[in-house]
């Protein structure tokens, strides 16, 4: 079995390296596996790798039929990509659900009704025969009013 890769520990122990070119380049390193493996697996778009040690190659995609399907049809995958040069250690793939990251919207508040409006209610709820109706839209005329002063 191959030895663990450790990613963020500089390789050539001569060459000092700054933890950002580290980190660039180990970015560039994901890139080229995700390359790798954007026509092997279904909808390649949705694939993010999260890990690749130890012969298990971790994914995370957004589907979760698709990532059943891969699941499911993990040895084959395995099978496909460890003829690749970049891959030849892998064993194992684990698939993990990634959530959509919700943007948050702004909340609409609701504007205040005109005092023309509460009282064009007050005086639909003074003619209107049933007593629960009329108490129902006298209350939401009232209550509309005191938001108005906020």
């Amino acid at each position: 079995m191959a030895q663990p890769h450790l990613f963020f520990q500089n390789q050539q122990k001569n060459q000092k390296s700054s933890p950002a070119k580290s980190l660039t380049q180990h970015v560039l390193y994901w890139q080229k596996l995700t390359q790798l493996l954007q026509p092997v697996l279904p909808q390649p778009e949705h694939w993010q790798i999260a890990r690749y040690q130890n012969g298990i190659l971790t994914l995370s995609g957004e589907n979760q039929a698709m990532i059943s399907k891969v699941g499911y049809l993990q040895k084959h995958y395995v099978q496909q990509l460890s003829h690749m040069e970049a891959f030849k250690d892998l064993q194992e793939i684990h698939v993990r659900l990634r959530t959509k990251s919700v943007k948050k919207t702004n909340e609409i508040k609701p504007q205040p009704l005109s005092t023309e409006t509460q009282n064009m209610l007050k005086n639909a709820a003074q003619m209107v025969n049933d007593p629960k109706l009329s108490q129902a839209m006298y209350n939401f005329a009232s209550n509309k009013k005191n938001n108005t002063s906020s």
